[in-house]
């Protein structure tokens, strides 16, 4: 099955989600290359970085699961 590689970009504003958050990443590590969160404390909200190498149907699966968050805004980009 061919692959490619994206970069989702995650900002999470509702800190209630999280836990279900950190559940859908872990169902998808075995796609996961890299990832990188950082606090924003100022804005009281979470950036984080996700590289996936993974088939383009898989890809926008796990993004939309994180898109149906409550309070989570979502952006991907593919090589």
């Amino acid at each position: 099955m061919d692959t490619t590689i994206a970069v989702i970009g995650i900002i999470v504003k509702d800190l209630d989600v999280i836990s279900e958050l950190n559940e859908i990443l872990s169902s998808y590590d075995q796609y996961i290359v890299g990832r990188m969160g950082l606090p924003h404390q100022k804005m009281d909200l979470r950036v984080i970085s996700i590289v996936m190498d993974a088939p383009v149907d898989i890809i926008g699966f796990f993004a939309g699961k994180v898109a149906n968050l409550n309070g989570v805004e979502i952006s991907t980009v593919y090589a």
